[in-house]
């Protein structure tokens, strides 16, 4: 048997055992489930750079949604957060490359 101890999506045991083969897991308790889930944030970033499309996109953002319920924040919280820095600060549609910039003192 392969070793992964990695955080996979919840079917993933099931199709292993139907596709006719082996696996032992285990639920994560609540402070290795938010390791576990923060390695597979960086996981499906690393993959996201690789191959840019929708399915890794995807991927992505349901660990993303998984970090907010974790957190007890909701999608309806993020989506706000999101809409008022965007009227605050923009967005990223201009490209804008800042090179040099003076603090406020």
């Amino acid at each position: 048997m392969k070793a992964y101890y990695k955080l996979v999506r919840d079917k993933i045991p099931d199709i292993i055992k139907a596709d006719n083969g082996k696996c032992k897991f285990h639920i994560a308790k609540k402070d290795e489930f938010e390791i576990l889930l923060f390695a597979k944030l960086r996981e499906e970033m690393d993959e996201l750079m690789g191959n840019v499309c929708a399915e890794e996109i995807a991927d992505l953002l349901e660990v993303i949604e998984a970090v907010a319920r974790l957190k007890g924040i909701t999608l309806d919280e993020i989506k706000q957060y999101k809409i008022d820095k965007k009227a605050v600060n923009g967005g990223f549609s201009k490209k804008i490359v800042l090179e040099v910039a003076t603090e406020k003192q």
